[in-house]
């Protein structure tokens, strides 16, 4: 295990940083190139653990996947010759690996299970279950957690599902499920989801939108292709709230993806008042990329709830952690899918700010942070959660005592040199 001892400062940065790769399209670009038959080729892909497990996971099914000229090659045989893999297909830390390849797999000929980490297999994965047998699909759950059974299909239909969460995992575990089937598919579910698996598929004519909410998935086979995969704006988030909390502080991030379902915090960091500025520059797939800039200001606490939960979801600790730093209350509610992550996040997040002297209480379904402008040094467990981890070091930037992280190397899920980034902004 591996701790980090931080210490805070009042000096301020002007800094451009080119954050790692997308997770959430990375995961989703390699699974759509092993899908594919013949090559692609991925550029800008995440560097963090949990994409790098999606790609050892698709190398069991026979896909190759290396070095090429520019970014990584991705050699198929496409998903109906998928191989049948010997083992278990292990999925570590990452939940979207196991939920998005549960799905391809559920509707496929190949007979999986798969296994992931202590703290993956305390993860709910009961969702899936009813949306993609609704296809025909082959799915088993151990009481409603990993390991997970899946595939070896003899017979699937077209569905129309309604889900009642807004969680772009499950629809896109059903959305490529839905591929094989012979007949257009639907899926619903509230607002507030990721909807890059939609915007993918519709910009290679295998669906569209039928209302806001509702995506018609239509079969067909998905062709090789070329992903350049932008920034994360989960990743750069740690970085705006850096700036956030320190005023006088600069933070440019260059060529984000910039979905809306993915930059809630900054609705957040606007309302709170820092000087947020947002620039499109690009598409990736449908996907609009650009440059955000965030200097901070004064801040005051703000309420969060309702569909902007759902567009800040990874982010909520942030939240607490740029709210202890305001002036006045930050309130989150309507967040209850935050007790089910990679840890509990909202006890979590409480303890964190504990640990570090300030004022928190929490409901079921989110918290309460009372902003006093400082928190103290301190020792904060993460619970083996990175974005507990990520959190607790920007809390420390401007802490007046030490910080330390324990098993701070967790941050590695996501982004291997974080510390060494965050730190360098002050260099």
């Amino acid at each position: 295990m591996i701790n980090r001892t931080i210490t805070g400062t009042t000096d301020t940065f002007a800094a451009s940083v080119q954050v790692p790769g997308d997770k959430s399209l990375s995961h989703r670009a390699l699974l759509f190139a092993g899908m594919a038959e013949g090559d692609s080729f991925v550029t800008g892909l995440s560097r963090g653990l949990d994409v790098a497990t999606t790609a050892m996971a698709l190398r069991t099914l026979g896909v190759e996947i290396g070095p090429g000229t520019d970014g990584e090659q991705v050699r198929s045989p496409g998903v109906d010759a998928w191989s049948q893999p010997a083992d278990p297909i292990d999925c570590g830390n990452s939940g979207t690996t196991m939920r998005l390849l549960a799905g391809v797999l559920s509707t496929s000929h190949v007979k999986a299970e798969l296994i992931g980490d202590a703290s993956l297999s305390a993860r709910t994965m009961a969702r899936l279950v009813d949306p993609l047998e609704g296809l025909g699909g082959v799915i088993a759950t151990s009481g409603g957690f990993p390991p997970l059974t899946v595939g070896g299909a003899e017979a699937v239909s077209p569905a129309d599902i309604a889900i009642g969460t807004a969680s772009a995992q499950v629809r896109t575990a059903f959305e490529l499920a839905a591929l094989g089937c012979i007949g257009s598919s639907t899926i619903d579910s509230p607002p507030g989801f990721r909807d890059h698996t939609e915007r993918w598929l519709r910009a290679i004519g295998l669906g569209d939108w039928e209302t806001r909410t509702r995506f018609r998935i239509d079969p067909g086979v998905i062709p090789p292709a070329r992903f350049d995969i932008p920034g994360d704006p989960s990743s750069a988030a740690f970085l705006w709230a850096a700036a956030a909390i320190s005023p006088g502080s600069q933070v440019v991030t260059p060529r984000l993806s910039i979905n809306p379902g993915r930059i809630g915090f900054l609705e957040v960091l606007d309302n709170m008042g820092a000087d947020v500025e947002i620039v499109v520059t690009d598409s990736v797939g449908g996907d609009p990329v650009g440059d955000v800039k965030v200097t901070g200001q004064s801040l005051h606490g703000v309420e969060v709830a309702g569909d902007l939960v759902a567009s800040t979801l990874d982010e909520l600790p942030l939240v607490a952690v740029v709210g202890a730093y305001a002036e006045g209350i930050t309130t989150v509610r309507d967040a209850g899918e935050l007790r089910v992550k990679e840890s509990d996040r909202i006890a979590a997040i409480e303890k964190m700010l504990v640990a570090l002297n300030g004022g928190i209480s929490t409901t079921e379904d989110g918290f309460d942070v009372v902003g006093t402008g400082f928190l103290n040094g301190g020792t904060v467990e993460t619970f083996h959660d990175h974005r507990i981890a990520m959190a607790a070091a920007v809390a420390a930037t401007r802490c007046s005592g030490e910080v330390e992280i324990i098993d701070s190397g967790i941050a590695a899920v996501s982004w291997p040199d974080f510390y060494e980034t965050l730190e360098g902004m002050w260099s």
